[in-house]
């Protein structure tokens, strides 16, 4: 048993320190995830602020039209394109995605009417493929407009909406999706990395020659995966102090918490990586494989966008998928503070793929 375990411990040993004298490897291992990572931070960086690329069109020569435009400058929802004056231009520039929407104020903008009080109508244009860029706007300007008629007509509503925001631990959306990132970088190495490891020890013949030898099976892929099982927490430590010191990831949960949990998520996706690679004679056929593998799981296991955004019978199916568990948990865990013993469902599921999947790599091993 001694021998049995020595053994796994030297193939570990020797796979790392060829793993990180790769420099190919560790781009796809490390910086690959980091530039997802840095793409969707910068798109989520600043929480749930709402800017509008917009041309304010104004027909009208009132005080009150050229008082409204100087507000709404000043206001940092509206980034207002001043290069475009007509209305003609602007229709052109939204057409081709240019810009979110037109405000136009007709000539009577602002004009007193009967009881000598400034009115008017405010013109909101959007694109008839994106009504709700419009309807966004419209509410938008709606309010202001009804805090401008409250001002001049002192008038008082007898019924009100009042907002609130349920955020009570100073989460972002970048917190939100990190969990999706921890999951595309597990996938991404687990799947991508094994897959074309075992190949390539195959075409140069390096299996072959092991085969020889007294190695077993398991102790071939219980030392492989040892391996990128580290590598696999260092890229995910990576991540965590790249989040934190660029976009101020906030870690609500405890993080030994996450380590084990991810450690667990990492194992298994590794596991469908052993059954390609293993299976695979040479890359041409692990390639297409993995691929008809990893991207299902990618668009639909909640990596990029959640999946209560799908259809309902579809979310039914992919609560089921190795990734979702692994994700949602990840995203507990970090937002919600959960426990390992609250994800029980999340990891029977991954426990269960486990279980199915390296007993398949195991089956279908092949030395050559």
């Amino acid at each position: 048993m001694k021998r049995y375990f020595y053994t796994i411990w030297v193939l570990a040993s020797s796979y790392t320190r060829q793993f990180f004298r790769d420099k190919v490897a560790l781009f796809f291992t490390f910086l690959f995830p980091l530039l997802f990572l840095l793409v969707f931070g910068a798109l989520n960086k600043g929480g749930n602020d709402i800017n509008f690329n917009i041309v304010l069109i104004n027909h009208s020569q009132t005080q009150f039209a050229k008082e409204f435009v100087d507000e709404a400058k000043k206001n940092k929802v509206f980034k207002i394109k001043d290069n475009i004056t007509t209305l003609a231009e602007a229709k052109e520039r939204m057409g081709r995605g240019e810009i979110d929407s037109i405000i136009e104020l007709p000539g009577d903008f602002g004009k007193p009417n009967e009881q000598n009080i400034p009115s008017g109508t405010l013109v909101v244009y959007y694109e008839e493929a994106s009504p709700q860029t419009g309807q966004t706007l419209g509410g938008i300007m709606q309010r202001v407009l009804d805090g401008i008629n409250k001002e001049l007509t002192n008038h008082v509503d007898p019924f009100v909406v009042e907002q609130k925001s349920t955020k009570t631990a100073n989460l972002t959306s970048f917190d939100y999706i990190f969990a999706g990132l921890l999951g595309f970088s597990i996938l991404s190495l687990g799947i991508f990395g094994m897959a074309n490891g075992f190949p390539a020890d195959k075409k140069v013949g390096i299996l072959r020659r092991l085969k020889a030898t007294p190695l077993r099976v398991s102790q071939l892929v219980i030392g492989t995966a040892l391996t990128y099982l580290l590598i696999g927490l260092l890229s995910i430590v990576l991540m965590i102090i790249v989040g934190t010191l660029i976009f101020d990831f906030n870690m609500r949960g405890n993080y030994l918490n996450l380590f084990i949990f991810l450690t667990i998520g990492i194992a298994c996706m590794f596991g469908f990586g052993l059954a390609i690679g293993g299976w695979a004679k040479n890359e041409n056929q692990a390639a297409p494989l993995s691929n008809l593998v990893a991207f299902p799981l990618m668009f639909l296991s909640g990596v990029f966008f959640p999946t209560f955004l799908m259809p309902q019978w579809l979310q039914q199916i992919v609560q089921f998928l190795p990734l979702t568990p692994i994700v949602d948990g990840t995203r507990l865990i970090i937002t919600e503070n959960a426990s390992l013993l609250s994800l029980g469902p999340e990891l029977a599921i991954i426990g269960a793929w486990i279980a199915i999947i390296y007993a398949l790599g195991f089956k279908l091993f092949r030395w050559e």
